[in-house]
């Protein structure tokens, strides 16, 4: 973004005005600022002390380690819910897609509101609706399958709320090495959580011998997780982080912030990008234990299953595969991108192309080694896993470094609608329509099988195209990152007054 810059200077006490006009002179919202003496000698203390904002980031990782835990529950009981209900693989695709398609719904609503209201509060309020609607979803009978996918739709409501305001909470804590650390903390908790809620699931399942036990566990975790956030969570100033802790305070409408996003060649590619991850992460993660289970009963390793309890020992150890390499993967591209960030300015998405790139072949062999050696397809799962998940820490930072302090939730909230609605809000039913496959043998598992492996391979192209996106991001990322520096460092400021900047 090239910039020039005006200055209006006038006596002591009045308001001296900076503002920023691209070469087209167009401009979206306004940020304004009022600062205190920024002179050398005056030594700036942070709005929020170190220790509570740690304890606030605790907090939120095992909020976010919930959420994940609750998403992917039902894909660890999956088989038990076909079967109690008596659904087919599109059917019961749809519990995923409509809770997605809430989630899409409701992130601009909150991603407004993050910007311009408390956004404690509003994460209170929405962890509740979830708290409620994920406890009354583990009460549904058997003629009820409609009030189940209800309530599903209606857990979208917490995490649309969580998931769109949490991240700008810890990007207005931290900045720099620290605020990638702490996002990196932050966004492990979504392997581990994914991982863990396959595992839980089905071990609840097992031992309780009813799957609607398993969606009982987050709930009540969650309570304490709300008590929590309630009396350990900040509320902290928005951009306090870059500017010493006295915080910056928009001025602008949610149409002006969306123009402004749009013009953000970043901010668009690498949504794009995100939004192919999300496609693959949502079908595979939905499908891939049942996936490999028929691929076990084609072979003759398990009888199929036609009562419940099922055997879920491939959500144990889907599960198991998808916490290690989550650790591995956020661990590793966290560790890439500090090593590279200074050296090569568009390290951050060049890190996310090659895990994308990398994973496509991951996708391809596994989808045709599941019928010949479940143990070869457990390794490349778990190397196309770990190369996915380098992608976790890095792509919420671009976001905070390249999206001004004011508009953070916005672009939270718009990059959660375009990933999810284009995304894996679709991809786990895209898969299950294999049905129409298999509908040319309705009775035989061999077809029952091949109709999701024909499916998967959708997941491959997908792959490419995301990493072909993140290249792309990597054209504009250094430029863009700039532009954001140069509006919240403190050299942008008029000493001891208030500071309007207009984009």
């Amino acid at each position: 973004m090239e910039s020039n810059r005006s200055v209006m200077s006038h006596q002591d006490g009045e308001k001296n005005h900076l503002s920023f006009s691209s070469k087209s002179a167009s401009r979206y919202g306004s940020i304004t600022n009022s600062l205190s003496s920024l002179a050398p000698a005056q030594v700036q203390r942070p709005a929020i002390s170190a220790t509570r904002s740690k304890i606030a980031v605790a907090v939120l990782c095992y909020i976010n380690l919930l959420n994940y835990m609750e998403r992917y529950t039902i894909a660890g009981v999956l088989l038990n819910i076909q079967n109690f209900f008596d659904i087919n693989d599109s059917t019961a695709g749809l519990l995923q897609t409509v809770f997605i398609c809430s989630f899409i719904l409701l992130a601009p609503i909150f991603g407004y509101l993050g910007d311009r209201y408390n956004r404690k509060f509003i994460m209170i309020g929405g962890l509740s609706v979830w708290l409620v609607t994920a406890t009354s979803s583990s009460f549904v009978t058997k003629t009820y399958f409609w009030f189940l996918v209800l309530m599903r739709a209606l857990v979208g409501t917490g995490e649309a709320s969580y998931s769109t305001i949490a991240p700008t909470i810890i990007g207005d804590l931290y900045s720099g090495a620290q605020r990638t650390v702490m996002i990196s903390a932050f966004y492990i908790f979504i392997p581990v959580g994914s991982g863990l809620g396959y595992i839980a699931g089905s071990s609840i399942a097992t031992l309780t011998g009813d799957w609607r036990w398993a969606l009982r566990l987050t709930p009540i975790l969650g309570t304490v997780g709300l008590i929590l956030l309630i009396f350990l969570c900040p509320n902290p100033p928005r951009g306090a982080a870059e500017t010493q802790g006295e915080g910056i305070v928009g001025q602008s409408t949610y149409l002006e912030d969306v123009k402004y996003l749009v013009k953000n060649k970043s901010f668009v590619w690498s949504s794009m990008g995100v939004t192919a991850m999300a496609f693959l992460t949502g079908a595979l993660a939905f499908w891939t234990p049942t996936f490999l289970s028929r691929a076990q009963v084609t072979q003759g390793i398990r009888p199929p299953c036609t009562k419940e309890p099922c055997d879920t020992s491939d959500s144990y150890i889907f599960g198991a595969v998808t916490v290690v390499t989550g650790i591995i993967g956020v661990c590793l591209g966290s560790a890439l991108s500090r090593c590279l960030r200074d050296k090569v300015p568009n390290a951050d998405p060049l890190i996310c192309a090659v895990g994308m790139l990398g994973s496509a072949p991951c996708l391809f062999m596994l989808i045709f080694l599941a019928s010949t050696s479940i143990p070869a397809t457990y390794v490349i799962i778990a190397i196309g896993e770990t190369l996915l998940s380098l992608n976790w820490p890095i792509l919420a930072d671009i976001l905070l470094y390249v999206v001004i302090p004011t508009k953070r939730a916005s672009a939270e909230a718009l990059q959660i609608t375009v990933c999810h609605l284009l995304g894996d809000a679709g991809s786990p039913y895209l898969i299950g329509i294999s049905d129409a496959i298999s509908v040319y043998k309705p009775d035989s598992y061999e077809w029952r099988f091949l109709s999701l492996k024909y499916s998967f391979l959708l997941c491959p192209f997908i792959g490419v195209l995301g990493g072909l996106f993140f290249l792309m991001t990597a054209l504009y990322i250094a430029k863009d990152r700039r532009a954001v520096e140069l509006l919240c460092t403190p050299d942008t400021f008029i000493l001891g007054n208030k500071c309007n900047i207009k984009l």
